[in-house]
Order: structure tokens, then C-alpha cells, then sequence
């Protein structure tokens, strides 16, 4: 396939979980890639990416240092010329507490990385957007950005953030051709989940099957469920696509 011929693809968190399958499924439609992630594991899935035959790079970033992220978006051009498409995907699940037993410190972390990093990214990509004639990008958000959960509470306040950051954005970019919007997985049993079920003292059989139960289609998601909502919002088949929220959630939200 070859939808995304010709892009150049910049991923947020692309070194494991979603970021991971998003750029694989990205790849094989033909973008270049670029894997920012704070985790040295990104320079494995890019090895393993160009062992396919696939265009990638590599750039260690702290997304919630906008002086790496600026640096990170010139090393993009510099290497193959543009920026068609930004993922912002890297996130972090936080400590599970209720809001008044929270730190103002744990509140922040969260914050930054799921929030902060979006800005962050959204302002030094736009540039380049600008300059490639127009784009897209796609904010990885959460069914937690829709719904309480009655947990986590900073992670669902950055995930409303992100939401309605892309609808502002895509009403502030139409006119430069740049088209935002926001991806809301369902669970999905990354490494992220598994710390949240891990910390809460859960057995994990026992949390999979009761999250497994909380989606009509059955099961909870896998990555791939993910990245090809990602691939599609990259693609011009979703050209007339901008400010939408892509719910892949197996149902959650339709009660």
C-alpha cells in the first residue's frame, strides 16, 4: 500500500505500545519516519524499520523540552526535507489517587507530558507544515478525554486538554491547509495500562477479563486498532477531515 507515499511522519512516543505499531503501519504506506521518544528502545524500533527497507531516524527527545523538540523538528528537515505529518502520542498514565491526596508535583509530570509536550510538538511542527503546504496531525487522546473513569484525575484533565487543543487548532489552521484531529482509544494493554492495573494491586488476568467485559465488540484493543485510525487521519483520504474525534474504543462509549 501507499498511502502516505511521500510523507514524512515525526511520532511522539514511537519507541514501544501505540507509537510503536503507529509507526510501522505508517512506514509500510510509505512515509519516512521519525521516532521522538525519551527512551533509547525508539532507536530499536527505527533499526528494526529500516532492516524492512523502510526510510526512519532516531531523535532523543524529552517532548516536554521545547528546546529538544525544536531541535528534534530542524533534524526531521534536515534529514529528509519536510514534515507532512506529526503524531503526538507520548503520554503517561500518572499515580492513581483522588484529586485532594494529590501532589501538586505528580499533578504537573502528567501534565507536561500529555499536555504541555502537544503544545510543545504542534508549535515547532506548524512551521514546517506551513511550509510542505499543509498537513496533518493527530493528537492521541483517550476515552478519558470523553468520559470519567473516577480515576486518575490529572490523566483525564490532560486528555480533555488535548481534545479540545485539536478543535482549536483545526478552526486555526484550516485556511494553512493543516488538518488536527484527535484519536480516543479504548483500553488497550500496553505497557501503560499495565503499570495502571500493576499499581492498583490488581490481578492482571482478573483486570484484562473485567476491561475486556466494559466493550461491547468484545476484548480490549490492540495497537494496530489504533494506528490504522492514524494512517487514515494521515492520508488524503481524510482530506475534508479536520477538528473530529476518531473514537476506537470497541464501544465504551456508546452506553
Amino acid at each position: 500500500m501507499s498511502r502516505l507515499k511521500g510523507q514524512v511522519a515525526v511520532i511522539t512516543g514511537g519507541g514501544n505500545g501505540l507509537g510503536e505499531a503507529i509507526a510501522l503501519r505508517m512506514a509500510e504506506e510509505g512515509a519516512a519516519i521519525v521516532v521522538l521518544d525519551i527512551d533509547a528502545r525508539g532507536q530499536t524500533v527505527v533499526d528494526g524499520l529500516e532492516a524492512a527497507g523502510h526510510r526512519a531516524m532516531f531523535v532523543r527527545t524529552d517532548v516536554t523540552d521545547e528546546a529538544q523538540v525544536r531541535n528534534a523538528m530542524d533534524a526531521t528537515v534536515s534529514r529528509f526535507g519536510q514534515v507532512n505529518t506529526l503524531v503526538n502520542n507520548a503520554g503517561i498514565e500518572g499515580v492513581n489517587k483522588p484529586t485532594d491526596q494529590l501532589s501538586l508535583s505528580e499533578w504537573e509530570r502528567v501534565m507536561a507530558v500529555n499536555t504541555t509536550a502537544v503544545f510543545l510538538c504542534t508549535k515547532h511542527a506548524v512551521p514546517h507544515l506551513k511550509r510542505s503546504g499543509g498537513g496533518s496531525v493527530v493528537n492521541i487522546s483517550s476515552i478519558y478525554g470523553i468520559v470519567g473513569g473516577g480515576d486518575i484525575p490529572p490523566y483525564h484533565a490532560a486528555k480533555g486538554a488535548v481534545r479540545t487543543m485539536t478543535k482549536n487548532d483545526a478552526l486555526t489552521y484550516a485556511a494553512d491547509r493543516i488538518r488536527f484531529n484527535s484519536v480516543h482509544p479504548g483500553f488497550i494493554f500496553t505497557a501503560l495500562v499495565k503499570r495502571y492495573v500493576n499499581d492498583a494491586g490488581w490481578d492482571a488476568a482478573a483486570a484484562k477479563a473485567s476491561l475486556d467485559a466494559l466493550h461491547p465488540l468484545g476484548g480490549t484493543g490492540t495497537p494496530d486498532d489504533i494506528a490504522w485510525g492514524v494512517v487514515y487521519l494521515a492520508s488524503d483520504q481524510a482530506r475534508w477531515v479536520t477538528g473530529a474525534e476518531l473514537v476506537i474504543d470497541g464501544g465504551y462509549t456508546a452506553r
